[in-house]
């Protein structure tokens, strides 16, 4: 764990006790900082008082003793309107601030790789390190995915941290600048968060903006939004700039093309690839491809030899929760992509699979499901679950036919039985539900993990039927 020192001796409030927010406790407390912790949740201030963390209630604090409000990235800080603690905080000329700014003031010795994006940012956050790390190099991977930034081993001069940020924690750290700054991509996401579109876009190009002279952006060119960034960095003058496509785009520097990674800036005309991405079995689609590109171009920067950098793609072994193969039961395959929060990422995962059997729904974040109509043709029924389910079902209606099953307990079974009757070839249950988890869970992760379990008490329930049946054979 690290600590954080730049609030020695002062009071701090922090708001928000997630896991980030108890790491930021944590480190504040073990830096010398006076913590007062509060959370509207009392199960998570239980927890804190078990890790011996000062509890205050921040509602009825004096917001002139402290220094800064670190507050939880899920806490609103402009939209639809502040959180009233922030409102407080602002009135008092209390800074507001959030655990990766904290981080960035230790003045870490390793080098930084901050990742952001709408999509594929925790998938190339971790591939980023696995790359990183099978080229010899000490590396510490946290922040948006898996390990809160300040709970990070310390890396020495020569290794990195490779951190996802999401559009609020890239709010939250004015100060951050990344020696590697990657956006993979923009479609519409969180715009209650932001207010607008250009709201979003904005604090997505903050990470950029706030980059030194020679430290390096990396900047996907497969949507409008991204590539306007880029080109008007380049047109600034701006010569630290990498551009990577999945879609072949002919004046991207690191291209993916028919599925073979090529590096433009040290390739002639016909040089082979770098490597053939359809090997990469846990990469799977043109979406992971812009991953690879962007993760092979931070390993890059970092030092790692394009040989080396290339060939970890292959060995990648995948990110839990997103496009997650579990296996087959009874010939029916099923994939956990819980990570798929937003229609856009959604219709990604149905890209890759035929005959699909569509678990989705929860707590909704985009107002239209147009934008994964054009992959509908691979969805052989769907499965409603959650808030969303009565609205999708009626924008699905005449699309491809819908069951509302209203909870993963009775969808995982539906989807299985359908799959059977339908007697399809190469049968996928797909959990990618377009939307936040909020409504049935606390984050993705337990939705996913609940899918997973689900999963294996049915895998366990069909291996003790056919034990039963005579001759050991199917039911």
């Amino acid at each position: 764990m690290l600590e954080a020192t730049s609030y020695a001796g002062e009071h701090v409030a922090v708001f928000g006790l997630g896991r980030s927010g108890l790491s930021a406790a944590r480190a504040l407390d073990t830096g010398g900082a006076r913590v007062h912790a509060w959370d509207d949740d009392e199960s998570r201030r239980s927890e804190a008082a078990d890790a011996e963390l000062p509890l205050a209630d921040l509602y009825a604090a004096r917001w002139r003793d402290f220094a800064a409000l670190v507050l939880s990235p899920g806490v609103a800080l402009h939209h639809p309107e502040p959180h009233p603690l922030v409102t407080a905080a602002r009135d008092a000329d209390c800074e507001v601030i959030g655990d990766i700014e904290l981080f960035a003031r230790e003045n870490p010795r390793g080098r930084i790789a901050a990742i952001t994006g709408t999509n594929g940012k925790s998938t190339t956050t971790v591939l980023t390190g696995h790359l990183l790390q099978t080229g010899g190099m000490t590396v510490a991977v946290g922040g948006n995915v898996g390990v809160p930034v300040l709970d990070l081993p310390e890396v020495s001069a020569d290794g990195a941290y490779v951190i996802e940020m999401s559009s609020y924690q890239i709010d939250l750290a004015p100060s951050l600048a990344a020696d590697v700054a990657v956006l993979l991509n923009l479609s519409p996401d969180h715009l209650d968060r932001h207010g607008s579109m250009e709201g979003y876009v904005a604090s997505k190009r903050r990470l950029l903006e706030r980059q030194r002279d020679r430290q390096v952006a990396i900047i996907g060119m497969d949507d409008a939004e991204s590539r306007a960034i880029h080109d008007e960095l380049k047109r600034s003058g701006r010569g630290d700039t990498i551009s990577v496509s999945a879609g072949g785009a002919p004046d991207a520097d690191i291209v993916v093309v028919d599925g073979h990674l090529h590096d433009r800036r040290r390739e002639s005309a016909g040089a082979a690839s770098l490597a053939d991405l359809g090997r990469a079995l846990d990469l799977k689609g043109a979406h992971n491809w812009q991953n690879a590109a962007a993760a092979y171009a931070v390993a890059r920067c970092l030092g790692c030899s394009s040989t080396d950098a290339a060939d970890a793609l292959l060995s990648f072994p995948g990110l839990e929760h997103r496009l997650e193969d579990l296996g087959a039961v009874t010939g029916v395959r099923f994939v956990n992509d819980s990570k798929a929060t937003n229609v856009d990422a959604a219709g990604r995962a149905l890209s890759c699979h035929e005959n699909v059997l569509w678990i989705a729904g929860g707590r909704a974040k985009d107002a239209s499901l147009e934008p994964l109509y054009s992959c509908l043709a691979n969805v052989a029924h769907a499965f409603l679950i959650g808030e969303a389910a009565r609205d999708f079902a009626a924008r699905l209606d005449g699309r491809v036919p819908v069951t509302i099953s209203g909870d993963l307990e009775a969808a995982v079974p539906d989807a299985h039985a359908r799959a059977l009757a339908l007697g399809v070839p190469n049968a996928v249950v797909l959990l990618s539900p377009a939307c936040a988890s909020f409504d049935q869970f606390d984050d993705f992760e337990e939705r996913g993990n609940r899918f997973k379990e689900l999963v294996k008490a049915l895998a366990a329930f069909h291996e003790s039927e056919g034990a039963s049946a005579p001759d050991g054979g199917a039911p």
